[in-house]
């Protein structure tokens, strides 16, 4: 056909059966661009995919309605709290790193922005029991 006809060329398929679509779609979706969603996801910022790998090892991520909930829920959380994507992903990390959630709040204390923790009665109830041990022992 020449070129002057304007008959428009029918695009790929957007979405699969499942009705899941490739990054390019979902960043349309979203209000972002393909590159920030794969940002995002070496964030850790997107859900997990159950999807194997295709071809030579490389993964054609698609994305599904609630994936697409997700990522726009995470998106909205930003723009309310005035944050970019990484301070979100180290926040999660903090909420599922209680190793690294306690570093984080001993120095919040040592900065006078938070208050010490409230001794939980379990605690106070070892630290007795523990003085109380050592105050039993017998000296030599």
């Amino acid at each position: 056909m020449a070129a002057s006809d304007n008959t428009p060329i029918p695009d790929a398929p957007v979405q699969d059966a499942s009705g899941a679509v490739p990054i390019s779609a979902a960043a349309d979706r979203v209000g972002s661009t393909a590159r920030m969603l794969r940002y995002r996801e070496a964030l850790g910022l997107l859900p997990r995919t159950q999807e194997s790998p295709t071809g030579r090892g490389h993964r054609h991520r698609r994305f599904t309605d609630e994936d697409l909930d997700t990522i726009g829920a995470g998106m909205d959380l930003e723009r309310e709290l005035d944050i970019p994507p990484a301070a979100l992903a180290f926040a999660l990390r903090v909420l599922a790193e209680p190793e690294l959630l306690a570093r984080v709040r001993r120095h919040g204390e040592r900065l006078g922005r938070l208050t010490a923790a409230p001794v939980r009665a379990m605690d106070f109830e070892k630290q007795k029991a523990m003085r109380l041990l050592h105050a039993a022992r017998p000296r030599p």
